[in-house]
């Protein structure tokens, strides 16, 4: 499931209208192997099942680099993650390659215009999880590698210009750093028990494995650091961060919140997502003296979280998840009050949608009422909006709900041409930005 091509579908509503568009991202492996007839490139999960399988990939890799079919310098990636508006353009994301430009067309028509070296070298890659500083327009990203340094830092400042990476040499193996937060000052990494070990393709395995002697730690750097002698690293034992929520300061600084998806058991995470429970969590970290406090903000298998935009790196009150029916499905949205947080209540839930019998959904995401300043209202009005799958009567619906109301009430529906796939990330895309 996580090695597919990326196939981006689009509802865009403009006079009262709805305009349904899916297509293909046009990365250089999707028109490579289009036009070959065949798989060319490595899949980092399914092609090492076995010696036999792994020799046989690496085979093919090699004869088409040997014939010329294939040149490694174009990228690896499948763009099927998640995508970004950087410096009012849209991207598609995969972290194992740069990011691919794709524009929504004023037909509502999805094109890819291609892949955005400006952000990296040729051989270079970036995360699928970036993030904005609303005030500024900087862009906050990172990349990581299988050799060192295996995590280098970077921002992009608001005219779409990529800024000094800050090799982080304190990061001494390769871990699967899928996502990470920022606040007013700090960026915020984990180091989880998820590792990357290339030499075991040598041994017909995967590269990606789990060490489960190793404890998980949280790394923080300021924003603005030159270097990364500013990072300074704390354990928090047990916790594998793979999606952040939001972070932010307290206490005049002196405290850092992070508010993540908390996956376990963690041996299951690659192979096994259905067993695996990802629970939410708000971890306090002292910067003084460097101590850690960590409780639970709401019960059951929640991810794919998201807030207000306009929040990133700032304190934010509401969360909204999606329920796992288990993962990769998700059978409901909760809302999650998080100043109930700091009250020792166990449970911030304060309203949920739970979708009906074998209907299944994306990744909510939240709409502003005010797109355009999505910080002047309260900071949950606004709306849900996601996809919806009947699996009885295989008919798929685009639905908004009401963010604010005690239910999520659902107020639209568009009923849809063909069915969407259960998913990763979305995104609302405003129509006054460059794509």
């Amino acid at each position: 499931m996580f090695d597919g091509d990326g196939m981006l579908h689009a509802v865009t509503v403009s006079g009262g209208r709805a305009t349904f568009c899916s297509r293909f991202v046009k990365t250089y492996k999707y028109n490579l192997e289009k036009e070959v007839g065949s798989p060319v490139i490595l899949n980092v999960f399914s092609a090492f099942n076995g010696l036999p399988a792994s020799l046989a990939w690496c085979s093919v890799a090699f004869a088409s680099f040997l014939l010329r079919q294939y040149d490694p310098r174009r990228g690896v990636g499948a763009a099927n993650t998640s995508l970004a508006l950087i410096s009012g353009k849209l991207f598609a994301l995969g972290e194992s390659d740069l990011p691919y430009r794709v524009e929504i067309r004023a037909d509502g028509d999805i094109v890819t215009i291609g892949r955005h070296e400006a952000f990296g070298e040729p051989y270079m890659t970036m995360t699928a999880h970036p993030k904005m500083d609303a005030e500024t327009s900087e862009v906050f990203t990172f990349r990581h590698s299988i050799k060192a340094p295996y995590l280098s830092f970077f921002r992009i400042n608001a005219e779409g210009i990529k800024q000094p990476e800050i090799p982080i040499a304190s990061l001494n193996e390769a871990s699967l750093v899928h996502d990470f937060a920022i606040t007013r000052n700090y960026a915020v990494f984990p180091d989880p028990q998820i590792v990357i070990k290339p030499a075991e393709i040598v041994r017909g395995q995967a590269p990606l494995g789990i060490d489960a002697a190793k404890v998980p730690r949280l790394g923080i750097v300021r924003r603005c650091a030159e270097s990364d002698g500013e990072m300074w690293w704390v354990d928090v034992p047990g916790f594998n961060m793979m999606h952040a929520v939001n972070a932010w300061e307290e206490d005049g600084g002196d405290t850092v919140v992070v508010v993540a998806s908390n996956v376990q058991p963690v041996e299951h995470v690659l192979d096994r997502v259905d067993l695996v429970h990802s629970s939410m969590v708000r971890v306090e970290i002292n910067v003084r003296d460097e101590s850690v406090r960590r409780r639970g903000v709401a019960a059951g298998n929640l991810d794919f979280a998201v807030i207000n935009p306009a929040y990133v790196g700032k304190k934010n009150r509401y969360v909204y998840a999606a329920i796992g029916a288990p993962m990769p499905k998700i059978g409901g949205v909760v809302k999650i009050d998080l100043s109930l947080s700091t009250k020792d209540s166990g449970d911030c839930t304060v309203a949920r949608r739970i979708y009906a019998p074998g209907c299944y959904g994306g990744e909510p995401f939240f709409v502003a009422k005010e797109p355009d300043n999505p910080a002047a209202a309260a900071e949950d009005d606004g709306y849900l909006v996601t996809y919806l799958h009947d699996e009885n009567s295989e008919e798929s619906k685009f639905i908004v709900m009401d963010a604010k109301s005690p239910n999520l009430d659902v107020i639209a529906a568009v009923k849809l041409p063909g069915r969407v796939p259960y998913g990763f990330h979305g995104i609302f895309v405003p129509h006054n930005t460059n794509s």
